[in-house]
């Protein structure tokens, strides 16, 4: 092919092609995601890997239960928390690249049934307490869970409710127990409820006033094992830019400023 150049030119005309070629070839990327933040997440993974040809391997679940696992050496390079707490916990572990720590976005809770004209538009239907089960996610893995206790104290109801918990390992779990009517209602994340054009799929919810717990603010980091890997730090630029953001507003998460 390259017979009639000299040889120093046709082999560097025969390694171009090699180079082009991996510039178009996307790496694929480990992440970890809030289980409340699945959905959206689904949306950004679309944008990103069409964006970059990076592929995102997505594994949904617990910030708690992500925890253990990184610590025990999951090789997940980027993990998007559902809280601050657990990032900043990496950072000191030494298991996260110090620095590249963020809020990608705030979340909502809500009190959600699946049946029709259960939750009023202003919580009552705690107070009256007809019902058998109420779910919510391990406050002790899920923020999401912890938020749901903070709610039920701030609205002094967690006393009279407690015997009616049914208690989901993630608010992934805690949706799957309403839907399917193992409990009545549940302490949900408001994405995990609405579609993207933001109204409610199905069933009737109450928007917790978010004076009535702590914010949830929810940190993005960098991992140990993706140190080095240039797509996983452009995910991480990603959830910062303009795309990323519109989506995450679309499912009822307060954003950050975009990247400038």
């Amino acid at each position: 092919m390259y017979r009639n150049l000299p040889r120093c030119c046709a082999r560097l005309l025969a390694v171009i092609p090699l180079c082009v070629a991996g510039a178009a070839c996307g790496a694929d990327i480990q992440v970890a995601v809030a289980a409340n933040f699945a959905a959206p997440m689904k949306q950004i993974a679309v944008a990103f890997e069409k964006s970059t040809r990076h592929k995102l391997l997505i594994s949904n679940g617990a910030t708690g239960r992500f925890y253990a696992q990184i610590r025990s050496g999951a090789p997940f390079e980027v993990l998007l928390a559902a809280d601050q707490e657990t990032p900043q916990r990496l950072e000191k572990d030494g298991l996260a690249v110090s620095g590249t720590r963020f809020t990608y976005a705030t979340g909502r809770l809500v009190l959600w049934s699946a049946r029709d004209a259960i939750v009023d538009a202003r919580g009552d239907v705690l107070k009256r307490g007809r019902f058998g089960h109420i779910a919510i996610a391990n406050p002790k893995l899920a923020p999401y869970g912890a938020a749901a206790v903070a709610a039920l104290k701030s609205l002094g109801a967690y006393d009279a409710l407690a015997a009616k918990f049914v208690q989901g390992e993630n608010i992934a779990q805690v949706h799957q127990f309403v839907s399917t009517g193992n409990a009545l209602l549940g302490f949900v994340a408001l994405s995990q409820v609405i579609g993207e054009d933001g109204r409610l799929k199905s069933g009737s919810m109450w928007i917790v006033p978010e004076s009535a717990y702590p914010a949830i603010r929810q940190d993005a980091v960098l991992l140990n094992p993706g140190r080095d890997s240039a797509a996983a730090r452009a995910l991480l630029a990603f959830l910062k830019g303009t795309a990323a953001q519109r989506i995450m507003r679309n499912w009822g998460y307060t954003a950050g400023q975009p990247a400038p």
